[in-house]
């Protein structure tokens, strides 16, 4: 196993009605004026933006709203959200929506509190100083960012957009309230892109190439059986308080640290791979990794056969076979079945993209690749040539 740090210095408030408490904690940061950054109009249909609001209030606390967040947030309404908080005075973000609407306020926080390009953060030209504190009331349970040190962002300012990401402790949230039935109203095709995103945080972190401590890799395996089992239920139940409480805590634990204590930090091709779906074609962010994970495990195997293999027997339960290859197979065959028993699709066809000529899938490898200047994953080292592969075979 790997030296570690554990850091999590976020503060959970789990439960019923949670969000009454949001007023309170953010008071206990001592901050004056909040910027409430939220999505569409769900949040106002459901009284969830009238609760939060009324919270600060009784707390004495004043506030200006930004919404309009969309999946795979946007650079342009980054960069008004940092306008409004320096014209407005703002020293808190509260974040009242899913992992789109927090990465978008981590950027707003970075942006705030340092001088020059905030997009420098995304492009690792140079590394945050500073964040305003963050606070979030999670609405989608799918990306963790209510817990991780990470946020990804969108830019749509440039021809060919571009999807990036930005790690660092100081964006870390303080507090993060999470209420699963927040999450009773959304759309099963949301619930289950959900599903995977936090399954994938796991797996991600799960396929590396070290010696893994039996206590890490137990948590990674009861987590990822844990979600499996409860997509299936709100499948059939989406109001399930407990199926939704369990998605909800995995989704947070699944992406702040825990599940790659003692590893390498994973693999993580699959993201990036995504990463360049997302920016070109819009596609939802869980959807997407679980068009592509079925290829890349098939590309990849071959080079830690005995990751594969305890993944195909602890977490697919899959029974011994004339070959460790074929068991191999069979697990990975088994995760393909789940995702379309949850409605998600295993190819980039059923993720709404089909046809790609050469030239396209050259082009997403040669971004995915900065331009032939890095490789991704590390199960297997891919570089421009190995990405176009993937690319080409999951169609």
């Amino acid at each position: 196993m790997n030296n570690f740090t554990y850091y999590t210095p976020t503060k959970v408030v789990f439960g019923k009605k949670a969000e009454e408490q949001v007023g309170a904690l953010v008071k206990e940061q001592g901050c004056k004026k909040v910027l409430v950054h939220y999505g569409g109009s769900s949040a106002k249909k459901s009284g969830l933006l009238d609760r939060v609001t009324a919270s600060l209030e009784a707390e004495g606390i004043s506030y200006v709203m930004l919404g309009g967040v969309v999946p795979n947030p946007r650079l342009a309404l980054v960069r008004k959200g940092i306008e409004l908080c320096r014209q407005e005075g703002v020293d808190f973000l509260l974040a009242v929506g899913g992992g789109s609407v927090i990465d978008s306020s981590k950027a707003i926080g970075y942006g705030t509190a340092n001088e020059g390009e905030v997009w420098d953060f995304y492009e690792k030209i140079r590394k945050p100083a500073a964040c305003l504190p963050v606070g979030a009331v999670l609405t989608i349970a799918a990306a963790g960012s209510e817990m991780s040190h990470s946020c990804v962002i969108t830019n749509d300012e440039e021809k060919n957009w571009k999807k990036k990401g930005c790690s660092s402790d100081l964006g870390r949230c303080r507090f993060a309230v999470m209420n699963p039935e927040l999450t009773m109203t959304l759309p099963e095709y949301q619930t289950q892109s959900g599903c995977v995103d936090i399954m994938m945080h796991t797996m991600e972190r799960y396929f590396n190439r070290v010696e893994n401590m039996e206590l890490t890799d137990g948590i990674s395996e009861n987590l990822l059986r844990t979600v499996m089992k409860n997509a299936r239920i709100l499948m059939d139940d989406p109001e399930n308080y407990d199926a939704r409480a369990e998605v909800m805590w995995a989704g947070s634990l699944s992406h702040n640290g825990l599940t790659g204590c003692g590893t390498d930090g994973g693999d993580w091709a699959c993201h990036q791979l995504e990463h360049e779906l997302g920016a070109t074609y819009d596609v939802t962010h869980g959807a997407g990794l679980a068009a592509v994970w079925g290829t890349w495990a098939r590309y990849v195997w071959r080079e830690k056969p005995d990751r594969f293999l305890k993944f195909a027997r602890n977490v697919m339960q899959v029974q011994e076979m004339e070959s460790d290859e074929k068991t191999i197979l069979a697990g990975i065959e088994a995760m393909e079945a789940f995702y379309r028993s949850i409605h998600m699709p295993v190819n980039l066809r059923e993720l709404g993209i089909s046809g790609l000529t050469e030239e396209e899938i050259q082009d997403l490898a040669y971004r995915c690749s900065y331009q032939e200047t890095r490789t991704i994953g590390c199960i297997k080292k891919l570089g421009r040539k190995e990405i176009a592969d993937i690319y080409r075979l999951a169609q």
